[in-house]
């Protein structure tokens, strides 16, 4: 008799007992969210914390990870090539100039050791004018002041490099300011260990920093055209060719043409036509007779 009341009471106690547990294992009840009805709920979490926001790309940006675009070298020449300074330190005489491994301090011993053995060319603060840019696969050629080399004119041949056998793009002035003579100037050889990656014309003069302040001194441009007749200068600002200019004034008054066509006259004179535009759009002929420019034509009128 006692072992009929024993099995159920132990039963109902073993149920009693799993009853807690059995609640603890149920899954809570789903919060209550209230969002605003004008509100919108993203679809993907968002990847990025509030705390790290990323700067818009400026305008002109490099990226110094890439190796150097035809379109950045084109800005350096624009930019850079041609401009004023003033030197910071003396730099050597020859053709071997000075070289400069960009991102490692300017051992100045070694520079005025090869000051001391090659002469001076340029000496500390004199006012320089860098007269060429070089591009090579893993360096920038600076020459100053018609440079060391001796090989070229004053701002001659500005090079670009394209592809592996990089032939030039150049740019030829016959004769230049006194002083900027061809091989009386100096030479830095600007080296990178990989390749020479992509920078802003402002960049440029900063890896040149340490031999070239740029502060306080007018631009090439400036300089050159402040030597312009009035009415030279006068067309230049209002981006119009004129009779009379050379080459160098029409492409700064109205850019490089889109054709040129070189013949002779009668008289075996060099004659080059430049060619803006398409017919029968707008089309501007500029011609030229030997060196400026005799005839300008457009169709239609």
């Amino acid at each position: 008799m006692p072992n009929w009341y024993t099995i159920p009471l132990a039963f109902l106690l073993l149920m009693d007992a799993d009853v807690p547990r059995i609640n603890s294992l149920r899954p809570p009840e789903k919060p209550s969210f209230n969002f605003p009805s004008d509100e919108e709920i993203p679809i993907f979490p968002s990847m990025a914390s509030t705390s790290e926001t990323v700067p818009p790309q400026t305008k002109g940006a490099s990226t110094p990870n890439q190796p150097l675009p035809e379109s950045s070298k084109l800005a350096l020449i624009r930019f850079v090539s041609g401009e004023f300074a003033k030197a910071v330190k003396s730099l050597p005489a020859g053709k071997q100039g000075f070289d400069f491994t960009v991102g490692k301090p300017l051992n100045t011993e070694l520079l005025d050791r090869a000051v001391a053995t090659r002469g001076a060319a340029v000496n500390s603060g004199d006012n320089v004018q860098i007269t060429q840019l070089e591009f090579r696969a893993h360096e920038i050629v600076v020459d100053l002041n018609g440079g060391g080399r001796g090989k070229h004119h004053w701002r001659d041949h500005l090079q670009i490099g394209i592809g592996g056998s990089y032939p030039t793009m150049q740019s030829t002035q016959e004769t230049g300011p006194p002083g900027l003579q061809p091989g009386m100037g100096s030479t830095i050889f600007l080296e990178w260990n990989k390749f020479v990656p992509d920078m802003t014309p402002e960049e440029l003069k900063h890896i040149l920093s340490p031999f070239l302040n740029f502060q306080n001194e007018r631009s090439a441009s400036v300089h050159w055209i402040d030597t312009l007749p009035p009415e030279m200068k006068k067309a230049i600002q209002e981006r119009r060719p004129v009779v009379g200019m050379d080459r160098e004034e029409v492409v700064a008054a109205i850019g490089k043409p889109d054709h040129k066509v070189r013949e002779r006259d009668s008289e075996g004179n060099d004659i080059e036509d430049w060619i803006y535009g398409q017919p029968p759009s707008k089309t501007i002929f500029v011609r030229f007779t030997v060196d400026h420019v005799t005839k300008i034509e457009q169709f239609p009128q």
